[in-house]
């Protein structure tokens, strides 16, 4: 995924945050200045319905170092829940944070709609390039799902084309077992959508893996896949049963050939464009007027 402009995407963070400061109830420890309040870190929880589901450990420890060293430089953005305080955007801080060990973090404290929330933690996460394909194209679905938002006004959301979102959506279309290779990075997001031309799920997975133990290319994988379905293609003709229109011109050609040969003869088709000839003879005379007849 190519890096992104922070503030290119949609119109940006800040236009997803009213500009207002919503009223916190504040504690003995809870402290504010510009906008900015101090609260433990104990009464601050992670979103469960965020996009991103799985966090790189090695990044969290690097940067749980950084803030030992720095602190948090970005605050939290959170919401007030009945007693703690939801995160928005910054989870990442968050895990990090509590793993330098700290006893306070600082944030600002808005009061959003649930679009709001999935807009902003999508857009949050697909600045730092943090989610994988198949978390962001769940943010998308859940967008257009719960939010009755169309395709369009997702992609000007995160600023991205409508065929972006609609190959990202695609990818939930896969069978499960490649979406978690998508996951684990063992295959790419182009793989993924070569390999949606193969209906059969487990001829999909199998060819999955042999894309990872082959390092195959995305355009080896198209062609491969398009081999693969025109063979198809031309295995299903081959078992096509031949319809009444067939049927009758070979009866025709069939009762020709007796006329001219002069003896039994039988067609039989074993699809639309195959079968067999069978003439039959009774004598030594009789064969030798069938080759006679072929040899003209």
């Amino acid at each position: 995924m190519a890096r992104l402009n922070k503030h290119g995407l949609g119109k940006g963070l800040d236009s997803l945050i009213p500009d207002m400061t919503s009223p916190s109830e504040k504690t003995e420890k809870d402290e504010k200045k510009d906008g900015v309040t101090i609260v433990s870190i104990n009464k601050v929880e992670p979103n469960r319905e965020q996009p991103r589901k799985i966090f790189n450990e090695d990044a969290i420890q690097e940067l749980s170092e950084s803030i030992k060293q720095y602190g948090i430089i970005q605050p939290l953005l959170v919401q007030k829940k009945d007693d703690y305080y939801e995160i928005i955007a910054g989870e990442r801080r968050w895990r990090a944070a509590k793993k330098a060990g700290l006893e306070d973090v600082p944030v600002i404290i808005r009061d959003l709609s649930e679009q709001e929330i999935v807009e902003i933690s999508l857009i949050e996460n697909i600045q730092r390039e943090d989610l994988n394909p198949i978390e962001e194209a769940l943010a998308y679905k859940r967008l257009l799902d719960e939010f009755n938002l169309k395709q369009d006004e997702v992609a000007e959301k995160v600023s991205k084309s409508r065929t972006a979102v609609t190959n990202s959506l695609r990818l939930l279309k896969l069978d499960e077992r490649v979406q978690q290779m998508l996951i684990d990075e063992m295959i790419s997001p182009g793989h993924g959508r070569a390999l949606l031309v193969i209906e059969d799920p487990e001829k999909q997975y199998q060819f999955a893996q042999k894309i990872f133990d082959e390092k195959m290319s995305v355009r080896d994988v198209e062609k491969e896949v398009k081999r693969l379905q025109k063979n198809k293609k031309e295995d299903k003709k081959k078992d096509q049963k031949p319809d009444e229109r067939v049927l009758t011109e070979l009866a025709r050609i069939e009762e020709e050939l007796k006329q001219k040969i002069g003896t039994k003869v039988r067609i039989q088709p074993k699809n639309a464009e195959s079968g067999k000839i069978e003439i039959e003879y009774f004598s030594g005379e009789e064969l030798d007027k069938i080759l006679n007849y072929f040899n003209k």
